[in-house]
């Protein structure tokens, strides 16, 4: 297995990446939002509304907590696959990856809406059509990038050792 560190940084920027343009997008295509209002609304949670109002300052401190939270949920999925080898021979396969990322987006999701979330606002969800809309997309832009990226640095390292064996072979 590659280092831990690595394994997790490659992960966690790709993960924060991908979830950065999808909801970016999401916000202004679906909801005719802008990108500062999506990342200000992030802020908002934990500045209260006001971060709405608050120009470029909240826009950042918006990304600076997505950046965080992608790290938290990353972190644990690395943990998850370095400490269970159910969940590394799970992930071994393109359908074993997708299977695994159907399961955790969601579980991300739920757990930020319903948890995390209300425990900062002191509100529930709405469960209408934007929350469960948020379920698949949770699925394939948050835990597809990064349970695949954790699945191809694992197998990395056992694909150069097969070709330089194959190599060594011939």
């Amino acid at each position: 297995m590659p280092s831990a560190r690595s394994l997790l940084v490659r992960a966690w920027l790709v993960t924060a990446v991908v979830d950065f343009c999808f909801a970016s997008a999401l916000g202004v295509a679906a909801y005719h939002s802008t990108v500062a209002r999506v990342w200000q609304g992030v802020a908002s949670v934990l500045l209260g509304p006001g971060a709405l109002q608050g120009g470029s300052r909240t826009v950042a401190i918006g990304v600076v907590l997505h950046l965080g939270v992608a790290l938290v949920w990353t972190s644990l999925f690395v943990a998850l696959v370095a400490s269970w080898p159910r969940l590394r021979a799970a992930i071994a396969s393109p359908a074993g990856v997708a299977a695994v990322a159907a399961v955790y987006g969601p579980l991300i999701w739920c757990a930020m809406s319903i948890v995390v979330i209300p425990r900062f606002t002191g509100r529930l969800p709405t469960f209408a059509a934007r929350w469960w809309l948020q379920l698949p997309a949770h699925a394939a832009f948050v835990a597809l990038p990064m349970v695949a990226t954790v699945a191809r640095e694992i197998a990395a390292p056992n694909l150069e050792a097969r070709a330089a064996a194959a190599r060594a072979s011939s």
